[in-house]
């Protein structure tokens, strides 16, 4: 990997951790009852987005969805048999229960998003769209659902109530 290569991929993963910093600051200055900074912070998470992206594209990240699917089960599958488990250790070895708590939903959550993904590249790979109901999320812990939202969430055991419905982009 060249030097410029090697800087590309910090940077898109500098932009990108902005990106999501300034979402989770907007959540919070939203709660706070700032709505104009909320908006600031949108604005300028759509911004680190923007460069993110093109990072990525010059990295040649970006393929046939066939492709990108093959690529997002890869890490999602990673995630679950190699990074979540041996950071769960850790944080058990280390008595960290925030920490495990954390990892142990994102964990679980993993699992599923892999298998959608996998699902997903099957209707690809015949030329469809997949088929797709609504897609909620669990707030507390990240848990996907197609269809409807549990009524109790398989994994940290908040109420239906807490799934929020994934909004298409410019949603």
């Amino acid at each position: 990997m060249s030097i410029t290569q090697s800087n590309l991929q910090s940077a898109f993963a500098g932009e990108s951790q902005a990106h999501m910093k300034y979402l989770i600051f907007a959540e919070r200055a939203e709660r706070e009852g700032y709505a104009n900074l909320a908006r600031l912070f949108r604005a300028i998470a759509f911004a680190e987005q923007v460069h993110a992206t093109n990072h990525y594209r010059e990295l040649g990240g970006i393929n046939a969805s066939s492709q990108n699917l093959q690529v997002a089960i890869d890490g999602e599958t990673w995630e679950v048999e190699e990074m979540y488990p041996a950071y769960l250790a850790v944080a058990q070895l280390q008595e960290e229960k925030g920490a495990q708590r954390s990892m142990g939903y994102a964990l679980e959550a993993e699992k599923i998003h892999a298998q959608m993904y996998k699902e997903a590249k099957e209707a690809i790979e015949k030329g469809v769209d997949p088929e797709l109901g609504a897609i909620y999320i669990c707030q507390v812990c990240g848990h996907t659902a197609e269809g409807e939202p549990p009524e109790k969430c398989p994994v940290c055991g908040a109420k239906r109530q807490k799934y929020v419905k994934s909004r298409p982009r410019g949603g």
